[in-house]
């Protein structure tokens, strides 16, 4: 019989996990034979399953409680099981089987020696009956349960059945269960498990005894990760153990997974290699936004993004690591300290910096863009996918005042310099005749002076009023387009039939600035005027307003001679109505 040690010596390695193990049989000393086996190991994750309640890590509170019923004999006839994915809920729930019909005395239960914990272990006791309730759903799957609960255990003292993912059955395969739970037999215990515990009804909960699992702390998976790499002969850097920690976000199963895939790489895990993997970026980078964002630099942190996500950094981390430094930068600020954070001392030293020069308003509105943006991206309604970073970083910049410039300007008022009686077109009695009195306006120049009617020309106070419209309008059709116009754009100038529309920066401006997105945003903006229309769109720091040539004196009525210079029209009242398409006339 040759031991697994010399199969192995015998055979080729291709991997830490993999070997090609070569048996060669002869007759009368020439080979007769071949057989070759690849032989592969687990799974970390179901290696190191905890086989004990001392094992299961970050749920002490449950674990005593089942450990103290074991021991007064208080075991209920249903549990239910619940919280976030990878927490311990199904590892539990075969421990309290194995503990239930365990040979040894009860305080040492489990003991994983005697034949009916070796058989829980290896898959194959009869009494442990695993049912995956998200496809065996319906009515007939429990009503076979029901027929079958009342027989008593092969092996052991009770017959305990584990129902995963519960929270999937039907409700006529609730309602089928409700009265097992009810009334079970003595020797049946019912564990269900789930992670959405809502979605049980409430009869079925109040008939069980509930456990709430909880996410495991960061500071607990990095010791656990720390003793299976030991375990397996891997040197993994700190900070790599604390970037798979964070990562699992609480889930012990999905970290072992997470250092599974890293072994690939062979015996040294490093940092770099745990952030190619992932996709993720370095502290570095998010801390280099969060100063952008404290400093008002728009374009150092438009820059920044692209050339992170640029380099193959995954957009969602990236959108992940911003919101988790700038809670970090909340934290702090508030009073916190970085005790509640996992950071170095130079890394904690370089945030109260921050936190002091980063205003308070802009940071809780940064906190929740960036955090609207990864849940955006999570669910890919992104098709550029920095763009979401992108709208997140301009609308955190742009103070409550600049953001308000996209919103309809109010139309300005008539001049107050000079203020006569009659309305502003009205000429000055020369003395020393007696004043006459002033003819009406034309009905002219009232629709000159209000906003634009529909299909009338083009006025910016016009346009002004209806951008708001337009963006929402324009937000039904293109939410990232909209998104663009949101993000600090307005019309500053009407020329015939052009708006022109300042951009904060170069990178929004190329997001609209396509044939399609800016022939679809016309086309939106020319049925709330009521009037076609051109988009013109110009960077805020090059635009350069338009000197409009004097206007022309106006043509004296005919038969008389022209009005003489201390009739001509103020400076002011000629620049308002030139800008807004209006026409000033002197009535005599």
């Amino acid at each position: 019989m040759i031991s697994l040690v010399s199969l192995r010596s015998a055979g080729e390695r291709h991997d830490r996990d993999t070997w090609t193990i070569s048996l060669e049989y002869a007759g009368g000393g020439v080979p007769v034979g071949k057989v070759e086996w690849i032989v592969t190991t687990q799974a970390l994750y179901l290696k190191y399953r905890p086989q004990t309640f001392d094992e299961v890590v970050g749920q002490e509170p449950i674990t005593r409680t089942l450990r103290n019923a074991l021991r007064q004999g208080k075991l209920r006839h249903a549990y239910l099981f619940t919280g976030p994915r990878g927490t311990g809920k199904t590892t539990t729930a075969r421990l309290l089987a194995k503990a239930v019909n365990c040979l040894a005395p009860e305080e040492e239960r489990p003991c994983n020696a005697c034949s009916l914990c070796q058989a829980v272990n290896e898959g194959r006791l009869l009494d442990l009956i695993e049912i995956d309730a998200a496809s065996n759903r319906g009515i007939d799957e429990i009503r076979d349960i029901r027929e079958k609960v009342g027989f008593r255990p092969n092996e052991g003292r009770y017959k305990v059945y584990v129902l995963d993912e519960a929270h999937m059955l039907t409700e006529p395969a609730f309602n089928a269960l409700l009265k097992t739970l009810e009334e079970p037999p003595p020797h049946v215990i019912f564990c269900l498990v789930t992670t959405d515990p809502h979605k049980i009804p409430a009869t079925i909960t109040s008939r069980c005894q509930r456990f709430d699992f909880r996410r495991v702390s960061v500071e607990a998976i990095i010791g656990r990760l720390s003793y299976i790499a030991e375990q397996e002969g891997v040197t993994v850097e700190p900070a790599a153990l604390e970037l798979i920690a964070r990562q699992s976000t609480g889930a012990m199963r999905d970290a072992i997974s997470l250092l599974d895939q890293m072994t690939s790489y062979g015996d040294e895990i490093t940092l770099d290699q745990v952030q190619m993997v992932l996709g993720a970026v370095s502290g570095e980078a998010a801390g280099k936004l969060a100063n952008c964002l404290a400093q008002g630099d728009m374009a150092g942190g438009l820059d920044l993004i692209n050339r992170t996500v640029g380099d193959g950094a995954d957009p969602r981390q990236f959108a992940r690591e911003v919101v988790e430094y700038l809670r970090g930068l909340l934290l702090v600020q508030q009073g916190a300290g970085t005790r509640l954070l996992h950071a170095t001392a130079e890394q904690a030293a370089e945030m109260e910096s921050l936190a002091q020069r980063m205003p308070t308003a802009r940071l809780l509105r940064a906190i929740r863009l960036f955090n609207e943006a990864a849940t955006d991206l999570r669910r890919g309604l992104q098709t550029i996918p920095q763009l979401a970073l992108e709208l997140a970083l301009a609308q955190s910049v742009l103070e409550k005042g600049q953001r308000a410039a996209a919103a309809p300007a109010p139309v300005p008022p008539a001049p107050s310099r000079p203020q006569p009686a009659p309305p502003p077109s009205a000429a000055r009695p020369a003395p020393p005749p007696e004043p006459r009195p002033t003819a009406e306006p034309p009905v002219g120049q009232v629709s000159n002076l209000s906003n634009i009617s529909e299909g009338g020309p083009l006025t910016l106070a016009g346009v002004q009023a209806r951008w708001s419209d337009f963006v929402e309008s324009l937000n039904t059709r293109n939410k990232q387009t909209a998104a663009v116009f949101r993000s600090g754009c307005r019309p500053v100038e009407v020329v015939d039939d052009q708006v022109i529309v300042t951009v904060p920066s170069a990178i929004l401006r190329d997001k609209v600035d396509h044939p399609r997105r800016k022939a679809e945003a016309q086309e939106v903006l020319t049925q709330v005027l009521g009037a076609a229309c051109r988009l013109k769109l110009v960077l805020a720091a090059e635009y350069v307003p338009r000197q409009d040539p004097a206007p022309a004196p106006a043509a004296p009525p005919q038969g008389k001679a022209a009005a003489p210079d201390d009739e001509q029209v103020p400076d002011e009242i000629s620049r308002w109505a030139a800008e807004h398409g209006a026409q000033v006339r002197i009535i005599h």
